[in-house]
């Protein structure tokens, strides 16, 4: 049985500050950012709004695409967002 594998964007509500973090269940880890449940800088921050995910069924893959995106610049993670959710929505009613 092959596991997906989610890597995310996640955003406050005035869209001004990005996380992004890879986990295995997207809509029960995207649940507890949403209750302040995630690290201590998603709670301070308040990110709430799933903005941008991606999906594989290799972890590895998952995990060096997280780090690949946390080490670009903030320009590209927006590019990565508009790509995919050019009004900036919540995606979670869509998981």
């Amino acid at each position: 049985m092959s596991r997906e594998y989610y890597v995310y964007i996640m955003t406050n509500k005035h869209n001004t500050v990005l996380y992004t973090g890879v986990t295995n269940n997207l809509a029960r880890r995207v649940c507890e950012h949403k209750q302040g449940l995630g690290g201590r800088f998603t709670s301070k921050y308040k990110i709430r709004k799933l903005v941008y995910y991606e999906v594989t069924t290799d972890v590895r893959a998952a995990i060096a695409r997280e780090k690949q995106i946390k080490s670009g610049s903030r320009r590209k993670k927006i590019d990565l967002v508009n790509g995919m959710n050019p009004q900036w929505k919540d995606l979670y009613d869509e998981i």
